[in-house]
């Protein structure tokens, strides 16, 4: 039964400590780019990065990408809402 579950799940200990070795490697260039002088780049850079970790998280150690799309759904909305305020709020400051 529990090796039925295990399989119906997808996910061992091989498949969190790669995604975890890959947000470490993303945490590592997120400090890289913000040591560089990249001025507006280097935020749109480190916002994109965060974003996939943050997407890392959501469907592996959150099980998300195990339920349905209703539940995937409700999750993206509010993404999709911030990353457009996020956005506007940079036009507005690049053409100032």
């Amino acid at each position: 039964m529990r090796e039925d579950l295990r399989k119906q799940e997808g996910s061992g200990y091989a498949a969190y400590i790669l995604i975890w070795l890959i947000l470490l490697g993303l945490t590592v260039v997120t400090v890289t780019v913000s040591r560089l002088s990249l001025g507006s780049t280097g935020a749109v850079i480190s916002l994109a990065i965060a974003s996939l970790k943050a997407g890392l998280i959501l469907l592996f150690f959150m099980h998300l990408r195990h339920e349905g799309r209703l539940l995937k759904g409700i999750f993206l909305i509010p993404i999709v809402l911030i990353s457009l305020i996020i956005g506007f709020t940079f036009l507005d400051v690049w053409y100032r």
